[in-house]
């Protein structure tokens, strides 16, 4: 790729939408013209002499006009003064241009001396920084305090100065605390003032007050290391009347200047954006939290995100923000293009504050399973009038297939519509695309592929516009003194020219296997006229030439030539043309082959992982032997054993080191690296030597808390705490400096090391105070010293309370709880130590709280009801009998919260039946110990207890449980951030584990089911048990009252393996077989057994079951009953008794019986079907009795029987009434002679049925005056001599012993209905025909006519009325004759007086025979 600055056309080109194209390219048409046009007409410009001036081009036109007025007038002078003035023209002129040529060209030699002063300034720049970094390694060290800060004594409202000497390199960065709390001199402006001048560092307190009574303490910390100095200051307030103000100090009315003037802004990093992981789409924020010292709002640092050295803008794809004491770089879509190191740089006049994380970009998910991801940092070059070359970088296949090419795509500014600009995948990453329109602004895209399918298209490029940047190199600019310039356009120095000239200096810039890209310069003198070219090929030793773009004219001096013959050489010549003509062919260029100019890289060399931290490891890898035009590296990792290959790095590196994050700490991995550059991805390195992810091996940390436990006035005897990481190697040792108060330098104390927390320092002079401070040492060399302790006195202990305790830690901490350890006093008093107490207090509060009311004998407590999210300080004080002593140092501070992910021990019991207790730690370390204690002290007896640890997994054997290993178990991962748990074993759960390890130590078999029996068809018993599951070399037995059974024809045994099943069947179940059945199984080890109790009543149930069942079995070998005789109630109320029989033949005979008598059946029925029925039309009391069906042939006999009588004849009538209430008919009214009668109609009536009549809701008994009867089709109610009393609702209710069926008419007198009816019948059946008073009538609302159970016909009339009383006659009648009945119907209004009416002989009904047959008769 070319490395030639960017064109000025593609700073200055502004990319607008669609609507703005042509306007843009118009108006940058409209300059070029304009700059032609002014550069020609300068060239006719005249000069003055008298003047002493050049014509500027502003004034052209004027002058032009005023040169050809003089003209005019001298051609009428004279003609030989016409030509005498164009010969003077013309030396003026040209010695003009030369003038402009001579200043053009020392132009140039002082742009090119100013270029060549400014690179030997940079090399002399870099050179220097050069020298002043050897000279800065040379001479670093950590600080060192020379003069020490001294405590002051001041009266109030006095100012207050402490200084102090320090010395290191590079230059140590102070910080000052009032009592541990850092001063800032922003907080209070005014108050406190800060300098630092040649290593003297000064705290100046303005006004000092009562409350600036404190201990300060000034820390000095470079790369190399840190110290610190503190003093006391102490204000003290004047007791007079007046306030002495000493000089210099202003009285306290005054105002204090609000100007403070700060030498530089100190930034802090106090929150920092780690390593980040994304994905392709989503959004992200890089963060950091900054304490800026002071923050001016006019005075603000300088922040600048740079990704990979290169500095980031602002853009629609990334944001920048900073203030409210925060600095943050969002994404609005993640690419892999956005996958490189963070660098946040904080910039001031004091120096550069910078912070560095690397950002990963994983491909987003596969449009398309397998696919690639998508190509990334899609770039354009080398743009013309018609086309521009696209690069790309190819995507990392780590697990999908490789990519096999690749799609260029195109778009518009301004427009969504994207164009594949190639028909096959390209095998390269870079690509011409031609045919753009000039003027016009594109944008472009890429696609991966492989044999899977097509990637998710890149980033899209940056906007670049097709124009040609030869044409601003035409235009010159001459400045002239005063401000003034010419502009000149080249066109204008070649005069007119017709034909162009040849193209000169024909190469080819870029080739590849498919492309040759040829470059040229235009001709000279080429005219003012556009211009084309034409290019032509010829393969060598062919002699012919054919032109490439015979149907599109090239307007740039560049162009791609496509369709070239693999391996063969071509030599090539360009035309150029206008509208007069074309040129001579250019001079031809060498042959030239379309290939590669760089092949696909070699694979890098040996890879070589090692450690870095617990989520990381370092990968290194030799460079590949030819690493030019790479564009970088991809590294892949493996857990060891998977062969699965996931990508570290998404975007490729350019360096051969990179640091691999998001790995899982402890599992091994294997590492390979692929260069990659435009051509494509090499070969895959051979894999590195696997590697377990874990911290690498550093300096332990520095011990701290130095406590004085004892001092008899020439020793001291000293404890500290262990560092808080051991570096991944075990602590070896301690080295141990002293120096007595205000003494500068620090003497060894032990030449080898100590093993213990714990040392006496001899040798020491009484009274005199000394300072301490603690190294430790492993195998990478001695950590840093820890800070200095306090200054202890050497004065002999002689109080009778004991000392203080020490070493004070904590372990398990949770969202509520802690538990804290310590150890006990050196020096116990002049008694033996006899309990302690707990204090607590949250930090910057001033309370003490006590934790335990009574003192606890051993040296731990668990602390509960603390507050989660507080952080607490604790402190032990020790007693005895003299009273409580000194308490201990206060503890450092605690976060009470429970780390996410905690895990707790458990208890369980192996395969084998030992009882454990089992911690897992994934943070765990090479050098990671799992220490168990038994109440908090460690367990070392070997005899009763074993310990096994293997990774991050530790387990704690009892060898022989009992109930002295009751008590709270504890564990502790060292080298980690404190992982501690703790197991209480109570004895519920030690009685529960000991039940579990004693039935894996003695197993039984598990069973699905106990032993149980099953009865057979045949009368057969099968005892049958199952277990979970049996092996094929398991053996087993019954018992039967503890005597063996063996396997025999009338003891079947046998065992279903697979299924689990043992079983043993029985032929013959008799009175003998009671008593106890057990099967005993065993399987190796495993062992079971099942008892089954088989005696008194529970034996004669399933004997008389057994007998039962072996019964059934011999019947069912003859002819048999399939189902016994049961009962049946049709829809027509007929009874029909059913029975099913099987297994017959044609002899065989069957026959009914009631009570013992045969019954004659008009058919036998078809044994054939298996269905027998009997039926019983209209059941009644004397059809009672007892039923029987026999089946008899030579094989057997056979009989059912069945007793209709009681309480199944009343079953029987409860299902006739329920068919016959769901069929009966609306009551109907009917006049007698006696009175008023209400029948309803039936399927059958019997007496027997639960059948009932009401009257407004009161039952009616039968009586002289209501009679109740029926017959089998109708049931009726008969009221004799209606009165007004007899008025109202009446029902009829029919019970079926579930649901009650219900019929009512409601008698209420003159109004109502009025039904007469009567019984017809006649074969075939009659004509049916009503008459009023012997005439007929129309059927309508009033009168209506129906037929119930096809014989009973009915008029009804509703809504009687006086109007309808008359006579009323029926008139039936068929082919064979009819008759006719009449009815007198006679209707009073209400209060009328009714005649007496005397029984009459009722009317014979009238026959009219027409012929032989049944006559049609009514009744």
């Amino acid at each position: 790729m070319s490395s030639k600055r960017m064109p000025f056309y593609q700073r200055r080109h502004k990319h607008f939408d669609q609507s703005y194209r042509n306007i843009q390219t118009r108006y940058l048409l409209q300059e070029y013209a304009a700059r032609k046009v002014a550069s020609r007409k300068a060239a006719s410009f005249k000069s003055s002499a008298s003047m002493g001036r050049t014509t500027c081009r502003l004034c052209a036109r004027g002058l032009h006009t005023l040169a050809e007025e003089e003209s005019q007038e001298h051609r009428k002078r004279t003609y030989e003064q016409k030509s005498d003035m164009s010969e003077e023209k013309r030396i003026r002129f040209a010695s003009e241009l030369a003038d402009l040529e001579e200043e053009l060209h020392s132009a140039r030699l002082l742009a090119r001396e100013q270029l060549d002063r400014a690179t030997i300034q940079r090399m002399v720049e870099e050179q220097m920084a050069l020298d002043r970094y050897t000279i800065e390694e040379s001479i670093s060290r950590a600080p060192e305090i020379l003069v020490r800060l001294r405590t002051h004594t001041v009266w109030e409202k006095m100012p207050v100065r402490l200084y102090f000497t320090v010395e290191g390199f590079p230059t140590p960065v102070v910080q000052w605390y009032k009592n541990e709390e850092l001063i800032t001199p922003a907080s209070e402006p005014g108050k406190y003032r800060i300098e630092s001048k040649y290593g003297v560092h000064m705290l100046e307190i303005h006004r000092a007050n009562f409350d600036d009574t404190a201990t300060y303490t000034a820390v000095a910390t470079n790369v190399h290391g840190q110290v610190s100095t503190n003093a006391a200051v102490v204000v003290r307030r004047f007791r007079g009347d007046e306030e002495p103000h000493p000089g210099g100090i202003l009285p306290i009315n005054l105002p204090l200047p609000l100007d403070v003037c700060f030498t530089h802004i100190d930034v802090q990093f106090l929150e920092k954006f780690g390593v980040t992981f994304g994905m392709e789409g989503e959004t992200a924020t890089l963060k950091c939290t900054l304490l800026v010292t002071p923050d001016l709002t006019r005075l603000r640092p300088r922040v600048e995100w740079y990704r990979d050295d290169v500095l980031i803008k602002e853009s629609k794809w990334t944001k920048m923000y900073f203030g409210e004491g925060q600095a943050a770089l969002s994404f609005t879509h993640l690419n892999k293009d956005d996958e490189g190191l963070y660098t946040l740089r904080i910039i001031t006049k004091g120096g550069v504050n910078e912070y560095s994380a690397f950002m990963f970009v994983r491909d987003a998910d596969a449009l398309i399973a397998g696919a690639p991801g998508a190509p990334m940092d899609v770039k354009c070059y080398d743009a013309n009038r018609d086309y521009v070359i696209v690069t790309w970088k190819p995507p990392n296949t780590a697990s999908e297939s490789p990519v096999i090419g690749y799609f260029v795509d195109r778009c518009e500014v301004g427009t969504e519509n994207w164009v594949q600009c190639n028909d096959s995948p390209l095998k390269i990453c870079k690509y011409p695309v031609t045919g753009l329109f000039e003027g016009r602004s594109y944008i472009f895209r890429v696609r991966a592929v492989n044999k899977a399918g097509i990637s998710r298209p890149s980033r899209v490029s940056e906007a670049v516009a097709a124009l040609d940047p030869v044409d601003l190199d035409r235009l010159q600019t001459v400045h002239l003194d005063g401000g003034r310039e010419i502009v000149l356009y080249q066109d204008d120095l070649e005069g007119d020219v017709q034909i162009p000239g040849p193209p000169t200096n024909v190469h080819a810039s870029e080739t590849s296997k498919t492309y040759v890209v040829l470059s040229w310069d235009p001709p000279v003198p080429r005219g003012k006229l556009p211009l084309m070219y034409f290019i032509e090929k010829s393969m060598v030793g062919s002699g012919s030439w054919q032109r490439v773009n015979a149907q599109v004219a090239v307007r740039s001096p560049r162009y791609a030539v496509f369709d070239l013959a693999e391996g063969k050489s071509y030599v090539f010549r360009v035309l150029s043309a206008n509208k007069h003509g074309i040129s001579e062919p250019s001079e031809i260029t060498p042959p030239i082959q379309a290939q590669e100019s760089i092949g696909v890289p070699s694979a890098p060399g040996r890879v070589l992982a090692t450690r870095n931290t617990k989520t990381s490891v370092v990968v290194q890898w030799d460079k590949p032997k030819h690493e030019e035009n790479l564009f970088g590296y991809y590294i892949d990792s493996s857990v060891v054993g998977t062969n699965h290959w996931e990508p570290c790095n998404h975007k490729p590196i350019k360096y051969n080191r990179f640091v691999v994050h998001g790995l899982t700490t402890g599992e091994n991995y294997i590492f390979r690296v692929k260069a990659a550059n435009a051509v494509g991805i090499s070969e895959n390195s051979q894999e590195s030597e696997p590697i377990t992810v874990q911290a690498a091996l550093t300096c332990p940390s520095h011990p701290y808390g130095i406590t004085l436990l004892n001092c008899d006035g020439h020793s001291m005897t000293l404890g500290w705490k262990l560092p808080k990481f051991s570096g991944g190697s075990p602590v070896l040792g301690y080295y141990i400096d002293k120096r007595e108060a205000h003494h500068h330098n620090w003497h060894e104390v032990n030449s080898s090391t100590v093993k213990e927390r714990i040392y006496t320092v001899e040798d020491l002079t009484e009274n005199s105070f000394y300072e301490f401070k603690v190294a430790a040492t492993n195998l990478a060399g001695i950590g840093l010293p820890s800070d200095p302790s306090e200054h202890f006195i050497c004065k002999a202990w002689t109080m009778p309370e004991p000392g203080p305790a020490y070493d004070l830690t904590f372990c398990e901490v949770r969202n509520t709880s802690l538990v804290l350890l310590w150890k006990a006093p050196v020096y116990s008093g002049s008694n033996p130590v006899t309990g302690y107490f707990v204090d607590y207090k949250e930090v910057d509060t001033e309370e003490w709280v006590t934790v335990n009311e009574k003192p606890v004998s051993h040296c731990y407590l668990k602390v509960n009801d603390l507050q989660e999210g507080k952080t607490y300080v604790f402190k032990v004080r020790a007693m005895n009998k003299a009273g409580i002593g000194k308490s201990s140092d206060i503890s450092e501070p605690v976060f009470v919260q429970a780390r996410p992910g905690t895990k707790e021990i458990t208890a369980g019991v192996d395969e084998g039946g030992n009882i454990y207790l089992a911690f897992d730690c994934p943070e765990v370390t090479e050098v990671s110990d799992f220490t168990w204690c038994k109440s908090y002290e460690e367990i070392n007896d070997l005899d009763k207890f074993n310990i096994e640890t293997t990774g991050d997994h530790s387990k704690l054997y009892f060898k022989n449980p009992d109930k002295m290993d009751l008590g709270t178990y504890s564990v502790a991962v060292s080298d980690t951030d404190g992982i501690s748990s703790s197991f209480n074993m109570d004895e519920k759960e030690l009685e529960r584990l000991m039940t579990l390890s004693h039935e894996i130590k003695n197993p039984t078999i598990p069973l699905k089911s106990e032993l149980a029996y099953e009865l057979y068809g045949k009368g057969e018993v099968r005892f049958w048990v199952q277990a979970e599951s049996l092996s094929p070399n398991t053996s087993f037995r019954f018992v039967i009252n503890d005597k063996e059974v063996v396997n025999s024809d009338s003891h079947k045994i046998k065992c279903d393996y697979s299924n689990g099943i043992i079983e043993m069947l029985m032929d013959r179940f008799t009175i003998e077989n009671e008593g106890t059945y057990t099967v005993q199984i065993e399987d190796g080890n495993a062992k079971n057994q099942s008892s089954l109790v088989l005696i008194g009543d529970a034996f004669k149930a399933i004997l008389a079951e057994a007998e039962l069942q072996r019964k059934e079995y011999l019947r069912k070998q003859g002819p048999h009953f399939l189902e016994y005789l049961y009962w049946e109630v049709t829809e027509d109320c007929e009874v029909l008794l059913v029975c099913k029989v099987a297994n017959t033949k044609k002899e065989t005979f069957f026959k009914w019986y009631k009570d013992g008598s045969g019954l004659e059946v008009e058919a036998l029925p078809d044994l054939q079907k298996g269905v027998c029925q009997l039926a019983i039309p209209r059941l009644s009391k004397k059809n009672q009795g007892e039923y029987k069906a026999t089946l008899t042939d030579d094989r057997g006999h056979d009989v059912t029987t069945l007793d209709i009588s009681g309480k199944v004849y009343d079953d029987i009538i409860l299902a006739m009434s329920r068919v016959t209430g769901k069929s009966a008919s609306p009551i109907k009214v009917h006049c007698t002679p006696e009175g008023i009668r209400l029948q309803c109609f039936l399927k059958y009536y019997a007496d027997e049925m639960k059948a009932n009549w009401y009257q407004r809701e009161s039952k009616v008994s039968s009586s002289e005056r209501m009679r109740i009867g029926g017959s089998e089709e109708v049931a009726w109610l008969q009221i004799c001599e209606p009165t007004e009393k007899d008025k109202g609702k009446y029902t009829f209710e029919i019970f079926d012993g579930k649901e009650s069926h219900k019929r009512a008419v409601d008698l209420s007198g003159q109004g109502r209905i009025l039904n007469i009816f009567c019984t017809v019948f006649g074969n075939p059946d009659p004509e049916v025909v009503w008459l009023w008073n012997d005439k007929k009538f129309e059927l309508n609302e009033h009168y209506s006519v129906s037929m119930e159970h096809g014989n009973v016909v009915s008029f009804t009339i509703k809504g009687v009325s006086s109007q309808d009383s008359g006579k009323y006659s029926v008139n039936v009648k068929n082919k064979y004759g009819g008759e006719t009945v009449d009815i007198t119907v006679s209707v009073y209004k209400h209060g009328e007086k009714m005649p007496d009416i005397k029984p009459a002989q009722p009317a014979k009904p009238r026959v009219i025979i027409s012929s032989v047959g049944e006559v049609a008769r009514c009744s």
